[in-house]
């Protein structure tokens, strides 16, 4: 008997009873980051101990929480283990290995990514029989450069910004980006200022063990010399900075016309998720007999799979609700 999949704002497995990443209010969830799109006020979740700290900073509320460590299987109903492995998106991001004795193994990442990061653990590539994996970036022409060469292009722009006695403004978001530029701006010893949600988020990173280099609340009166990090769209903290010059820090710098889109002066493709080539690299590395794609360019991620001899199947369009997968 084969694994029973279900894709419903989130993906549902009706043989054990558990959600991963449901979007809306569940009995029991996997929770595989505390970014919004992926929590929910579940009342009962399954994520690692860092998770489980920055889900009641964003949602607070009363829930039955189960957080093994990464590595240490947890048993779950109807014969089921689960072990939780880091995913490298954010602070304490995991991918989650569901194996079962008569469905075999399911390996789903959440958002993932690859290359080695500042301010999440490095992810893993545990083998599966099935990988339900996240494509946001599944095409080719996003390959990203290497990650020195953009940390050095973005620290170029802040000191040329005060330099110019301009204050260079970082748009990041406040969970995960955020914390992977500043601790990437320590070379640069620069002083740094952090919008209020940011560093809240900041701090609780550093109780669950993230360093970080010297940083401080933003203060308009003290701006000046200071790089400034803080979430697109924050125009009431923009407007208060009079001489400024924003930079969006996204993989989706790499699109033509970014900087217009993203109402910036300029964009930088520093991603927290994997690129097409890392894509590629993990499916080779989980050697799964099936692969479906949920999130961002999944038909597209499916047919170069196809066309490279896997199995794979995108699950992740409006118009494909249930799945159930037999042989």
């Amino acid at each position: 008997m084969a694994w029973e999949i279900h894709h419903r704002k989130g993906i549902w497995l009706p043989q054990i009873g558990w959600w991963l990443d449901a979007q809306a209010r569940a009995e029991r969830a996997f929770v595989s980051h505390a970014h919004g799109d992926h929590i929910a006020r579940h009342k009962e979740v399954l994520c690692t101990p860092a998770t489980a700290r920055l889900l009641h900073a964003r949602l607070p509320g009363r829930r039955a929480e189960l957080t093994p460590p990464f590595g240490r299987a947890q048993a779950l109903d109807f014969g089921t283990t689960a072990t939780l492995h880091p995913a490298g998106h954010i602070v304490g991001s995991s991918q989650i290995l569901l194996e079962h004795e008569e469905h075999g193994s399911l390996l789903y990442t959440g958002d993932f990514k690859l290359r080695p990061g500042l301010a999440a653990e490095p992810c893993t590539t545990p083998h599966a029989d099935v990988l339900i994996m996240e494509t946001t970036f599944g095409l080719p022409r996003y390959v990203f450069p290497p990650e020195s060469e953009t940390i050095a292009r973005i620290i170029e722009f802040c000191q040329r910004a005060i330099a110019d006695g301009i204050t260079p403004v970082l748009l990041c978001y406040s969970l995960g980006k955020s914390q992977e530029v500043l601790r990437a701006l320590a070379p640069a010893n620069l002083p740094v200022m952090l919008h209020s949600e940011t560093l809240r988020l900041t701090r609780i990173c550093e109780q669950v063990g993230v360093s970080f280099p010297p940083y401080r609340d933003f203060d308009v009166n003290e701006v000046a010399g200071h790089i400034v990090i803080c979430p697109p769209h924050s125009q009431g903290l923009l407007d208060r900075i009079p001489a400024r010059r924003t930079a969006a820090i996204t993989g989706w710098a790499l699109d033509s016309g970014a900087t217009y889109r993203l109402r910036c002066d300029t964009a930088f493709p520093l991603s927290d998720h994997a690129g097409f080539d890392d894509l590629i690299t993990f499916v080779e590395r989980v050697q799964p007999k099936r692969v479906l794609t949920v999130h961002g360019f999944t038909r597209e991620f499916a047919q170069t799979l196809r066309s490279r001899g896997w199995d794979a199947l995108a699950i992740g369009q409006g118009n494909q609700l249930e799945f159930k997968l037999s042989g």
